[in-house]
């Protein structure tokens, strides 16, 4: 079994199916292309522009976010996997598309390499912000304040806004960061993802393992 594989078996026709950015998403969109050329009758909702262009070569229905009244199921990759299920998410850029088809969604799927897989959120030592680039001088002073110094990237997240990196360490408290973090006026949304109850699975060599959020079967 692979990870793609594993997640074209939680599709089911007539799902609306959330299609994330990254590497492993796009092992799944391109097998889920396969699919959808075979027969599979679903509709895709895309988080980024790069996915979105491979979905029409693919030709993978897409519909937009509002035209549907729920995602079915959100199949993405992520940054960071904690013991607990919580992620950080966006070092592809996509985090804001991302968070909102992810908690749209009745189910989440979160596919990863066993590199992905940390002790704690903020191994890696980044932390992807998306802030409004009015608001750029006073969040970067804000950030600084925090002990997390942010660096912008070079291009703008496809929502037009400017996408952060933050320089972090391990997180201790990474649940009251992203309440800082939120109470700060301009910047708009975190690569956190703590809250999303969701499915990971996780690609070792010989094996892909499945987490199951806590207090489902």
């Amino acid at each position: 079994m692979t990870l793609e594989s594993y997640a074209l078996e939680q599709v089911r026709p007539g799902h609306v199916v959330g299609l994330g950015s990254g590497r492993a998403a796009e092992r799944f969109v391109r097998a889920l292309g396969a699919r959808v050329g075979a027969g599979l009758a679903i509709r895709g909702v895309a988080t980024s522009e790069a996915t979105a262009k491979l979905a029409r070569a693919l030709a993978i229905p897409l519909v937009a976010l509002d035209e549907v009244e729920r995602v079915d199921l959100a199949v993405d990759g992520a940054d960071e996997v904690d013991p607990q299920g919580a992620l950080i998410k966006g070092y592809g850029g996509a985090l804001l598309r991302e968070k909102v088809v992810a908690t749209t969604a009745a189910r989440a799927l979160i596919l990863v390499g066993e590199e992905k897989c940390v002790p704690r959120l903020g191994t890696r030592g980044r932390l992807p912000v998306e802030v409004l680039p009015f608001a750029w001088a006073s969040v970067r002073r804000r950030l600084e304040d925090l002990g997390i110094p942010g660096t912008p990237r070079p291009q703008p997240s496809d929502n037009g806004n400017a996408l952060v990196d933050c320089k972090v360490g391990q997180l201790a408290d990474p649940a009251g960061l992203d309440r800082a973090l939120h109470a700060i006026p301009g910047l708009l949304e975190t690569g956190l993802f703590l809250d999303l109850r969701a499915t990971i699975a996780i690609e070792h060599a010989e094996r892909v393992e499945i987490r199951t959020p806590r207090g489902d079967v």
